[in-house]
């Protein structure tokens, strides 16, 4: 019996060591159809989610273990083709488990489902959220100590010697913290660990933000608000799927009333999650939070810095960051216990990414929220005809705030018809336009200007030959920027200096500029009120978030008498003192092909309106408009929201255009026109139709050269109850085009540019 148990504790040991590795399916941050199969490493076992470092080619890649055996559910499965699986002989080994938390399975299954939806590679998707780690980029700093033992051959110099000076007080610090305090190179302290002087110690990463405190500073709420708080926090409390629209006029409140449903998910122990349509609006957002809850919260978007959006990441990862605001991207952040997205101003195009990944974060992020189970805010005082539809058809709940906060009135609204009342010749702002401004800067009273058109003029033309200036590389007209003495293409950043004769006629000082940019407006507005504080909010002049900060403080402590600015002025802004909105062309937007034309054109105006009388002086708007019975002038004129969106459904509905069905635009771009226009025709010849299936096309785009490339644009169309995506992947597969060309599919388009 003896011998026998050990021949069987033998077995066992033999059998261990004979255990074959595990093979796994790595996802990478590349445009490959689904993952690689690799090794792990004869020690490690690894998990779904794991981060790790594989071999490619010649080079190694940080990558996500997606699936570790065949027996995942389908929406977890890779979507490549399953190969065989038995034979692992040319399989190569992962490289190394990456100490990062790993990506949840509820991440992987949202990335897993904006690939499908969008057609979109896996691992494009999953960039989003690994792009700040392909460098090898780990979650803990290594901090260094003076080893046990000094060997004794240490061979001794003045700069090691400051290193251990520094050390031996007993606090582990980086190779960056010890460059800074000793001065001396990364190469000292590299030395002295190979010479295993130095001890590493692992450091977690610090948290970049403070734990807020929901019950801070409880706000003073009003009836309609205090109602539509509790029914917020209710749902937080309950916690599992909702979407929930919150609309209400501008100024009554929305951004407290959502903080409190905040509030009650970090009472929970869980994370918020806040999208906002552009980076310009977290300066004074964040000082509402921070007046609410006692501390700023974390910050995520392009102009954060590299460490900064690193913590980030791991804090959001850890659970640390309870509270995290940011542009659309920040919806691809590894939350750890996810209670609650807010989508802000969710009418918002911005929220659409129009390159790379095209998706739309309001959509997606209702999808994320139903993928965790959490609860989801849409806020907007100009909600978008898709989500209007979904509260009517009992998907979405609405709470509704008819009247501003604290007593303050809606501002009065009156259109000036430019036909009866033009400008002066050369000027482009009215005289009843001009003679209003003059009496608020009397009263001293703050105005805005609105012209949603950066730079001086839109066109440069020859008056000799009527040549345009137009852009080399785009089909789209040169904008003058005086101040920078350049003429720009807004499409691919081109630009060039303001000729002094005409390139065609080559006549000289024949160029003149046609029609009125913000920079235009700005010159007239100086020259009729020489002594006003005059402040310009556009993308060309707030470039960071701490200009945009500096011109929010200059404004509220009424360091500003006039402000003039682009969309940018639109986003939310709270102003007391501003007292007048002049919109100089309130009919720009509403020419085009455009679906949503009417409806963005009356969002934008509304919203700039709505920056008036916000505090206890009343407000006043006026719109310049050369078209005063456009439905959208009228609607504007009249505050009659609800039935203006009505006019645009019953329009949409018979074609059945967006919400009443789908959209997909097909873009086919090619350096080459003749190979741009052949592939554009194989895919309208092999175009899909059917009951509830048309498709729109093959024509040259809007922008019919972009960037040197030329763009031909098929849109396919179908009812609500018919999926696109298994349409599109068929039509796909049977135009195989040239390697130079290059389809862009985009679902749910936006943008028909």
């Amino acid at each position: 019996m003896k011998s026998a148990s050990l021949f069987s504790t033998l077995s066992e040991t033999l059998a261990d060591v004979a255990q074959p590795q595990q093979r796994v399916s790595v996802l990478l941050p590349m445009p490959f159809k689904g993952p690689f199969d690799y090794l792990s490493p004869p020690d490690i076992t690894l998990n779904p989610g794991d981060i790790v470092l594989v071999p490619l080619g010649r080079r190694q890649k940080t990558g996500v273990v997606w699936e570790t055996s065949s027996d995942l559910p389908p929406d977890l499965a890779p979507p490549a083709e399953q190969k065989d699986r038995t034979d692992t002989s040319r399989l190569k080994e992962v490289a190394e488990l990456l100490e990062l938390p790993p990506l949840s399975a509820d991440l992987r299954r949202f990335i897993n489902w904006v690939a499908a939806y969008t057609l979109t590679p896996p691992g494009m998707v999953m960039a989003m959220t690994l792009r700040l780690h392909m460098h090898g980029v780990t979650s803990a700093g290594t901090g260094w100590l003076p080893a046990d033992t000094i060997p004794a051959d240490l061979r001794m110099t003045p700069a090691r010697q400051k290193v251990l000076d520094l050390l031996r007080k007993g606090l582990p610090q980086t190779t960056t913290d010890i460059s800074a305090a000793t001065g001396v190179s990364a190469g000292v302290v590299k030395g002295l660990a190979d010479a295993r002087a130095l001890r590493a110690i692992k450091l977690e990463p610090e948290c970049p933000v403070e734990a807020p405190d929901p019950g801070y500073r409880l706000p003073v709420l009003e009836a309609e608000q205090a109602r539509a708080t509790t029914a917020l926090r209710q749902s937080v409390e309950k916690g599992g799927f909702s979407v929930t629209l919150l609309e209400g006029v501008t100024g009554s409140g929305k951004t407290e009333i959502y903080l409190e449903a905040i509030a009650a998910c970090i009472e929970q122990g869980k994370q918020a999650l806040i999208l906002l349509p552009e980076i310009a609006l977290s300066a004074q957002w964040t000082e509402r939070f921070i007046r609410r809850f006692g501390v700023a919260p974390a910050i995520w978007h392009s102009d954060t810095g590299q460490r900064m959006r690193r913590l980030t990441w791991h804090a959001t990862a850890n659970g640390n960051a309870s509270v995290v605001v940011g542009a659309r991207s920040a919806l691809f952040l590894p939350f750890e216990k996810l209670g609650l997205i807010i989508i802000d101003e969710e009418h918002e195009a911005l929220y659409k990414q129009e390159e790379g990944v095209i998706y739309n974060a309001r959509d997606m992020a209702i999808v994320r929220a139903r993928l965790v189970q959490c609860p989801t805010v849409l806020v907007s005082a100009t909600p978008s005809l898709e989500t209007l539809v979904n509260v009517q058809s009992g998907r979405y709940r609405h709470l509704m705030l008819p009247s501003r906060h604290g007593g303050a009135t809606m501002p009065e609204t009156r259109i000036i018809d430019m036909r009866v009342h033009p400008p002066e010749r050369g000027r482009f702002i009215s005289p009843a336009l001009t003679e209003e401004l003059s009496a608020t800067l009397a009263r001293q009273e703050q105005a805005m200007l609105f012209l949603n058109r950066r730079g001086y003029a839109p066109l440069t033309l020859c008056r000799a030959c009527g040549h345009r200036m137009e852009c080399p590389h785009c089909t789209a007209w040169l904008v003058e920027h005086r101040a920078r003495k350049r003429l720009c293409c807004h499409y691919c950043e081109y630009f060039e200096p303001v000729p002094v004769t005409c390139p065609a006629c080559h006549e000289e000082n024949t160029l003149t500029s046609i029609g009125p940019g913000i920079e235009r407006i700005t010159e007239e507005a100086r020259e009729l009120f020489p002594d006003a504080r005059i402040l310009v909010m556009a993308s060309d002049t707030l470039t960071s978030p701490t200009a945009i900060t500096e011109a929010v403080t200059r404004i509220s402590n009424r360091e500003i008498d006039l402000i003039i600015g682009t969309q940018v002025v639109a986003k939310g802004w709270h102003f007391p003192y501003l007292t007048l909105v002049g919109i100089v062309d309130a009919d720009l937007g509403l020419s085009g092909g455009d679906l949503r034309a009417g409806e963005r054109t009356f969002q934008l105006l509304h919203q700039v309106a709505g920056r008036a009388g916000r505090a206890s002086a009343p407000g006043r708007v006026l719109l310049q408009s050369y078209t005063p019975e456009h439905p959208v002038m009228s609607a504007l004129l009249s505050g009659s929201q609800d039935r203006f969106m009505a006019q645009e459904a019953m329009q949409r509905q018979p074609g059945f255009w967006p919400p009443y069905g789908r959209l997909a635009a097909l873009i086919i771009s090619c350096e080459d026109a003749a190979k741009a226009d052949a592939v554009a025709n194989a895919f309208g010849r092999m175009a899909p139709y059917g009951e509830g299936i048309q498709v729109l096309g093959p024509t040259p785009a809007p922008v019919a050269v972009l960037r040197n490339r030329h763009r031909r644009r098929l849109l396919l169309r179908t009812k609500r109850t018919i999926a696109l995506q298994p349409i599109l992947h068929r039509w796909l597969d049977m135009v195989k085009p040239d390697r130079n060309v290059r389809i862009d599919i985009d679902i749910d388009p936006v943008s028909f540019l």
